[in-house]
């Protein structure tokens, strides 16, 4: 451990894959912990994802309303995924692997979108990055949100990919989310931080607005007092 290490470092002495498959690797290290114990530490580790929040394009001028925070102006697109871990279908945002070869994350999100449910956007932007559980696994999901998808072609899923899709509004997302119905966390992160910024913009907004409203008062006001001083 070097001297400008933080005190809760563990130290990796040795670190080799102890299984791997398509798709993710468990990695075994020896470790030594704060205290001086000596133990061993496994992981999993696989290539970081994009998650993509779609929002489908209305066919008036009101696209850029939905990326502004307007939701009533586009639906969602959500896919529905067989889940063999828990053995049902999971309904939630296309997301996806990032590949060797992407420099560009914004590129790989509306490959994935592209890929599972056959949209293409018109615009793609960061919202946010995320370690999901880095208690367990390295993992990292970018989400981004897409505004004006429409409809482009087929569908390119993987050979074990089994994915349908349907549309749904975001308030109708949201609340699927707050009450249970959805327990994917890639959903969860993807919509609530979306709901967040959207609440945080209309707070700035409004309070603008009073802020604006409150100044014109008062500018009203001041020379009705300066003449009743006189």
């Amino acid at each position: 451990m070097t001297d400008d290490a933080d005190p809760l470092a563990w130290e990796t002495h040795a670190s080799d894959v102890a299984y791997a498959c398509p798709g993710f690797e468990v990695v075994h290290q020896d470790v030594r912990l704060p205290d001086g114990t000596d133990t061993d530490f496994d992981y999993l580790t696989e290539p970081e994802a994009v998650v993509v929040l779609p929002f489908a394009a209305t066919g008036n001028d009101s696209d850029e309303d939905a990326a502004a925070g307007d939701d009533d102006a586009a639906e969602v697109v959500v896919i529905e995924e067989w889940r063999q871990a828990v053995s049902r279908v999971n309904r939630g945002l296309p997301a996806g692997s990032i590949e060797p070869d992407d420099d560009d994350l914004a590129v790989a999100a509306r490959r994935e979108l592209r890929e599972e449910t056959g949209y293409e956007a018109d615009a793609v932007d960061h919202l946010c990055t995320v370690e999901p559980a880095n208690g367990l696994l390295d993992s990292v999901h970018h989400v981004y949100v897409a505004t004006g998808c429409e409809p482009a072609g087929e569908q390119d899923l993987d050979f074990n990919e089994s994915i349908r899709v349907d549309t749904t509004g975001f308030d109708d997302l949201l609340a699927a989310v707050r009450d249970g119905r959805i327990r994917d966390g890639r959903t969860h992160v993807a919509v609530t931080r979306y709901a967040l910024e959207r609440a945080l913009d209309d707070g700035s907004r409004d309070g603008g607005a009073r802020a604006g409203a409150s100044a014109a008062v008062d500018a009203d006001a001041a020379p009705t007092q300066g003449g009743d001083g006189a």
